[in-house]
């Protein structure tokens, strides 16, 4: 367990009186050309360029069969429904998510510790890596919510304390997605700037905005300008597909009323110099669960 840092300066100032843009200040792939890893010259171009890389199959069909077999185990396991780390839909009082999933299974807890992984974390970013957040997303037919427009990096930012633009996600598909069941949406390019949220944090602003972001929400009129500018990628793909995206990337779903269900294990990546500090516009940080203080690399 390592301590936190003080807090550094302030690049990206949000939760304010008004809304702000603001170019990005960070570079987007930190690492040198040329460093080994899985992913490939190109494919960091296109991360640099769009923010995102899409994988048609990171992890197998056998894979797939095992994590989603343990996917099921934690959402069906009664103490696992009354642990904090569990949040439950609004209206169905169904599973939604179940956070910190490295450490509560080895089975994911294997999974982030993966080659194909965590490699690319650490190409991207530049160094060793520690799992800042890990879940499992549930999304079954028939009206599971979405999530609304936002950049993570402005909650992760404003609520855990991360300064810098240095951390990266991968979601990996355990179940199809389809251009119809609530999938992941992305405008390439907005990960190039910020925007900061009008509107203080509540104290213990998470125990509501994981069910249904509010403080943190964008404007219609900058999501407007920026889907104006960037477009809106909408991803697809069969299981054992991933989606690795800038933290700053501006991305969302929609409900979900098929009858085809959509399930993903979602890791985030954080550098191991870029561990978090105190919040910078939060009254509170958010339970370690949610935001590590953990910073141990992984592997």
């Amino acid at each position: 367990m390592t301590t936190a840092p003080e807090r550094t300066a302030d690049l990206y100032p949000t939760r304010g009186t008004d809304e702000v843009l603001i170019e990005r200040r960070d570079p987007v792939v930190w690492s040198e050309p040329g460093t080994p890893g899985p992913a490939s010259a190109d494919e960091l171009a296109g991360f640099e360029r769009d923010g995102f890389l899409a994988i048609e199959q990171l992890i197998t069909p056998d894979e797939v069969t095992e994590y989603h077999a343990e996917l099921e185990r934690l959402i069906n396991d009664p103490a696992m429904r009354a642990d904090e780390r569990s949040i439950v839909e609004p209206r169905s009082q169904e599973i939604r998510s179940i956070f910190e999933v490295h450490k509560i299974s080895e089975v994911f807890a294997r999974l982030a510790a993966d080659p194909r992984v965590v490699g690319r974390a650490r190409q991207i970013l530049g160094s060793d890596v520690y799992v800042h957040q890990s879940r499992i997303n549930v999304k079954p037919g028939f009206g599971a919510s979405g999530f609304y427009w936002h950049s993570d990096f402005e909650t992760w930012h404003a609520e855990d304390g991360l300064a810098n633009m240095r951390t990266v996600s991968v979601s990996i598909a355990l179940t199809k997605n389809h251009d119809t069941n609530g999938g992941l949406m992305i405008m390439p390019g907005s990960h190039r700037t910020f925007l900061g949220c009008a509107g203080e944090t509540p104290k213990d602003n998470y125990k509501k905005s994981l069910q249904m972001q509010d403080a943190g929400t964008p404007s219609d009129e900058a999501l407007t300008k920026l889907a104006s500018e960037h477009g809106i990628r909408l991803f697809t793909g069969e299981a054992g597909s991933a989606t690795w995206f800038d933290c700053n990337a501006m991305h969302g779903s929609g409900d979900n009323i098929t009858p085809y269900p959509r399930s993903n294990v979602f890791l985030v990546f954080n550098s191991v110099e870029n561990t978090a500090v105190e919040p910078f516009a939060a009254p509170v940080r958010r339970p370690d669960f949610i935001g590590a203080r953990d910073f141990t690399p992984v592997g």
